[in-house]
């Protein structure tokens, strides 16, 4: 099995990167600060901003590998997983490492806003990219913060302040995304990511475990599209079909299942299927091997 860093709370990677603790719900370390550390592929509980001006090749994203540009940002949410697997190597980095705890924002009117910053989806593959001016901005802000959490003791008012902070950066974030958007958005990518968001919300509310598996026509549906032009926009901007765009998503959740531990039978029932043999079935036609074959590869690629 993968070695994952369970980071639950914000400081479980402070501790695993021997930063400071500062706060019980935000992480503020500053990588250029730290002697070198090990890699570590995360599972996260929490929300975070890795602020750097070079990220190691070859990052892990989900399911997916990320190149990230050099002085940029990469966002991650509750759910996610992500980084490099501790393979006993030290790395140096330079740059900042923000993350916060969901309950830093409950009330918030930031809890309400975070649901549109798209930057923190699975389906935004790249990283935010920064200009020199954005780059001295938003770290300005990350030390400001830092400093704050040094200079006083966890109040009311403090967390007020942290979530101003917090809320600033996040909208400089949200600039750099739209940018970068806007210089490749089409009809046919914004109807993927929506189509994205919709499956990503479907599963985080466990909607699959009374309404089943998603149909391309609920998702027409929810997305305002008749199901064949909904299949024609999909076809276009893929060159796959919309059913199939649905079995992908849904096996990538079931190997990040099976790989966090869950048997064949738990992952079946998990993501909605009413019989293993059905879950098993689709993991074959998708990928060409059972859930057990692809465990039992995972399992020998790491024990080497």
């Amino acid at each position: 099995m993968k070695k994952i860093l369970k980071v639950d709370s914000p400081n479980d990677y402070a501790r695993f990167v021997d930063a400071p603790v500062l706060h019980p719900l935000v992480s503020i370390i500053h990588y250029d600060e730290l002697p070198p550390f090990r890699h570590s592929l995360n599972n996260y509980g929490v929300y975070g901003l890795f602020i750097q001006r070079q990220f190691p090749k070859d990052l892990s994203y989900g399911m997916k590998t990320l190149q990230a540009s050099d002085a940029s940002i990469i966002a991650v949410e509750p759910g996610q997983t992500g980084g490099l697997e501790d393979n006993g190597e030290r790395i140096s980095l330079s740059g900042w490492a923000l993350l916060w705890s969901p309950e830093l924002l409950h009330g918030s009117e930031l809890e309400r806003q975070t649901a549109r910053y798209q930057f923190f989806s699975y389906f935004f593959t790249g990283s935010l990219r920064m200009e020199p001016h954005e780059w001295l901005r938003i770290t300005q802000l990350v030390s400001l913060m830092r400093q704050e959490l040094a200079d006083n003791d966890d109040s009311p008012t403090l967390r007020n302040i942290l979530l101003a902070y917090l809320h600033l950066i996040l909208e400089y974030c949200n600039r750099i995304y739209l940018r970068q958007l806007s210089l490749e958005d089409n009809v046919g990518n914004d109807l993927l990511k929506r189509f994205h968001n919709l499956l990503k919300h479907y599963f985080r509310e466990n909607r699959q475990l009374t309404l089943g598996l998603p149909t391309v026509a609920y998702c027409a549906a929810e997305l305002a599209y008749s199901p064949r032009y909904f299949g024609d926009i999909v076809r276009k901007a893929t060159g796959g079909t919309a059913i199939g765009y649905i079995h992908n998503y849904v096996v990538n959740q079931a190997k990040s299942l099976l790989m966090n531990g869950h048997n064949v039978s738990e992952t079946s029932r998990l993501l909605g299927f009413d019989f293993p043999h059905h879950f098993t079935r689709l993991f074959k036609r998708t990928t060409g091997i059972t859930p057990s074959e692809f465990l039992g590869k995972e399992l020998l690629r790491y024990a080497k």
